[in-house]
């Protein structure tokens, strides 16, 4: 374990709601993007992983934040701003894989949620909503958030398509509000020219979970499938063990929630930073 920041080992120990922000340097399609730096006027210059810490650490029902890494550099940049950070192994295969492997060093931890370090536009209400809903809900082991994609949300997706470039993740649920599937296709299929609407919404799935203890355990025994690996995307294991995923939906917050998965990402990001920021 390798901690840093003002939360002492006993009281992250202690925490019954802990928000963990998995980290790589390793990235097929954006190697070292956790370090990758971001711009906005009047904000000095920061790193993606203390964009993503800043965002996780405005969320006011969680007791702790901290960032799960394998790589020395991550750690660094993570202690140089005060940051908490739990080394994982190498060999965690994605970001869940990653959060259990925390586990073991946070004993009072009864929900832990996965804060994507890419993701550094989501709103502290949504995790809040998030955890909100497991507490509301304890049948539920695994629980997600999605968005009704705008226009020019979905415009941003298709072009990612049209560029042949992986973009965001779309879900579609039953009557429970349940996962039926995750894809890094644009889902449902919409006619050409068909912009979403209320009769027929995409939902733009965000990079942000909430397990129990018992599905995250029950996530590593599962093992690796084939549809995960196809895809890309970890929460299928989940669909495949039979485990379901509630995804609460919710309104986007005013602005594009687009997170950074290329490089080109980065400028629309820090556009929508400044935008967001303007009255």
């Amino acid at each position: 374990m390798t901690t840093a920041g003002s939360l002492d080992p006993e009281a992250l120990a202690r925490a019954k709601t802990v928000i963990v922000i998995p980290a790589r340097y390793q990235s097929r399609r954006f190697p070292g993007k956790p370090l990758a730096v971001l711009r906005q006027d009047g904000v000095a210059a920061k790193p993606l992983i203390r964009w993503s810490h800043d965002a996780a650490s405005a969320v006011t029902n969680a007791q702790a934040v901290l960032v799960a890494t394998d790589d020395v550099r991550i750690a660094e940049a993570v202690h140089a701003f005060g940051g908490l950070v739990l080394m994982t192994p190498e060999s965690c295969a994605n970001g869940t894989e990653r959060v259990a492997a925390c586990l073991e060093q946070l004993p009072g931890a009864e929900l832990l949620v996965n804060f994507q370090g890419d993701a550094l536009l989501t709103p502290s209400p949504f995790v809040e909503a998030l955890i909100a809903h497991m507490e509301r809900h304890p049948e539920a082991q695994a629980g997600t958030v999605a968005v009704r994609c705008s226009a020019e949300t979905f415009r941003h997706l298709a072009e990612d398509a049209a560029q042949g470039r992986v973009g965001g993740t779309t879900v579609v649920v039953n009557d429970r509000s349940e996962a039926l599937y995750f894809s890094k296709r644009i889902l449902p299929y919409l006619p050409a020219g068909r912009m979403p609407d209320d009769d027929m919404p995409v939902l733009l799935h965000l990079g942000l979970y909430a397990y129990r203890r018992a599905a995250l355990e029950h996530y590593v025994d599962k093992g690796a499938t084939m549809l995960e690996t196809v895809e890309g995307l970890e929460q299928l294991r989940f669909l495949v063990a039979g485990m379901p995923v509630t995804v609460l939906t919710l309104d986007e917050p005013g602005f594009p929630m687009v997170e950074i998965n290329n490089p080109s990402d980065i400028a629309i990001v820090e556009g929508i930073l400044a935008s967001r920021d303007r009255p």
